[in-house]
């Protein structure tokens, strides 16, 4: 049976990407249970100079992160399909299918901003698809799915199949393999995308200062600043890879990332629970938001990283592989 040897940046992305989901996924979160629906807008809008640079620095920037490496996960899967059984797609359609499930719970029984409902819909309806297209086309279809995302003002889940197809083209050109043989060209291009990320975030700004947030080019603004920060993000982690900084970056946010869609879910029921208690979200400042997020995030990383000690996936993760090949998973099996 093949075997897909795990990436560690990967993991560390993955990682560090879902601690900005939950940061910014608290207050919407609680809102949710908040007696006053109008305290679903979030405190990093409300105009405070210290929730400014907490919204323009996290909101919508972790996500991108995230859909890339559904992307880039999903082909390394294809490839690993290939060598385990004689109908890969059909175990790869299982996969979506059961996320999709997964998706529905979190959806209808705990929050309505789950991402993972999405995620499944594009992947059954773009990404299954796309496997059987030459990487070529994958890639001319990725930029063009951004450009028209972007250019229309369609929102950040317009973004999601181009970022699919995005990482699933990086995987299969070869770049996901690649990522950990240069430090100078992440940092290159960590440079220019942060050249072009400074005049999107000013200009985003500039939008929300005064009150242009139902405009076109807020629209546009917005998902653009977050994609070129979310680049800015990947390319300083990979720089960081490189660097004597490797282990600590690998003992923090690896164990987060190998369990992502366990702590994914479980942090919304933390986070609901905390609300229920505290309430009164409305008046959450960015610094509490930050200690809720904080506190989460410790306790998921200690229950990671004693549950790896004895297993090799999350509690969630050991299902879905199950049910993606129909057997029981080996303890120290890898993918």
């Amino acid at each position: 049976m093949g075997r897909m040897t795990r990436l560690v940046s990967l993991d560390v992305i993955r990682g560090f990407a879902l601690c900005g989901i939950l940061i910014a996924n608290v207050i919407p979160i609680s809102a949710s249970v908040a007696s006053d629906t109008a305290v679903a807008v979030a405190v990093t809008t409300s105009g405070s100079g210290g929730a400014d640079w907490l919204h323009l620095l996290v909101d919508l920037r972790f996500v991108p992160i995230f859909s890339l490496l559904f992307g880039v996960g999903f082909s390394l899967l294809v490839d690993s399909a290939a060598t385990r059984t004689a109908r890969p797609r059909l175990a790869l359609l299982r996969r979506l299918l059961v996320l999709l499930a997964f998706g529905l719970a979190h959806l209808f029984l705990l929050w309505p901003g789950d991402i993972l409902t999405v995620y499944a819909a594009v992947g059954l309806l773009v990404l299954l698809p796309s496997t059987w297209l030459p990487r070529r086309v994958v890639a001319g279809l990725a930029v063009a799915c951004l450009a028209a995302a972007l250019l229309l003002g369609a929102g950040h889940f317009a973004l999601v199949p181009g970022l699919f197809l995005l990482g699933s083209a990086a995987t299969r050109y070869g770049v996901t393999r690649r990522i950990e043989d240069s430090t100078g060209g992440p940092a290159l291009l960590a440079l220019g995308l942060a050249a072009g990320a400074v005049p999107a975030l000013w200009a985003q700004a500039s939008y929300e200062r005064a009150g242009d947030v139902g405009t076109l080019g807020y629209r546009i603004v917005y998902p653009l600043a977050g994609l070129l920060l979310a680049g800015v993000y990947v390319c300083v982690l990979l720089v960081l890879l490189r660097s004597p900084a490797r282990p600590a970056l690998r003992a923090v946010f690896a164990p987060l990332g190998k369990l992502a869609l366990t702590n994914y879910l479980t942090a919304t029921i933390v986070v609901l629970g905390v609300a229920t208690v505290v309430g009164h979200p409305e008046r959450w400042t960015s610094t509490t938001v930050l200690v809720i997020a904080g506190t989460v995030l410790a306790a998921q990383w200690l229950f990671s990283t004693l549950w790896l000690r004895h297993f090799e996936h999350g509690p969630l993760e050991w299902a879905w592989r199950w049910a993606t090949w129909l057997r029981r998973p080996a303890p120290s099996a890898v993918a």
